[in-house]
């Protein structure tokens, strides 16, 4: 229901983060596909930093022992923080959560890797291929086409969007 503008009332403008996760829900209306999305995106985040944590990064002698922290990973999470945070901060506090839980994995599926286990590239490009192949399947029950092919932008949208319902729903101002 649409708001109609009274005489002399202030026109609140959006803000930028209501735009983005309008624009995006637009696209995501399926019921099927909001639920492939919350179990396809976190998983397709989760492997991106693996990915990005796997990258052969320099050693930097003035880390010591936490010199493996620092890697590829670690700029994708600050670029995709400071883009966050420009939009939400709260949206960004929660994102850190599930960076932070979600290194914790990628840091034992390394020590799984060095006790013989498969490689941490390896794990994590099955999960973003199977992750991909669900999002495709769910993208394909929408009327619209998806919103990361006009901006790729929507690629860092998508897990604030599922961040935002939970907002809406405990009441959180985002």
């Amino acid at each position: 229901m649409k708001k109609v503008q009274q005489k002399g009332e202030k026109v609140v403008p959006k803000r930028e983060i209501d735009v983005l996760l309008d624009q995006y829900g637009t696209h995501h209306q399926n019921p099927t596909n909001k639920m492939i999305h919350w179990i396809c995106i976190p998983l397709i985040l989760f492997s991106v930093l693996g990915l990005m944590w796997a990258i052969p990064f320099p050693h930097l002698d003035f880390l010591g022992k936490y010199n493996g922290f620092l890697n590829w990973a670690s700029f994708f999470i600050a670029f995709s923080g400071y883009y966050y945070y420009r939009l939400s901060p709260v949206l960004t506090y929660m994102m850190i959560l599930i960076v932070f839980a979600m290194s914790l994995l990628v840091v034992q599926l390394e020590k799984w890797e060095i006790a013989g286990g498969p490689a941490l590239w390896l794990v994590c490009t099955v999960i973003f291929i199977a992750a991909f192949i669900g999002q495709f399947i769910g993208s394909r029950l929408e009327v619209k086409k998806s919103t990361f092919t006009e901006d790729v932008k929507f690629l860092l949208i998508g897990p604030i969007w599922l961040l935002h319902f939970i907002c809406v729903k405990t009441g959180i101002r985002y």
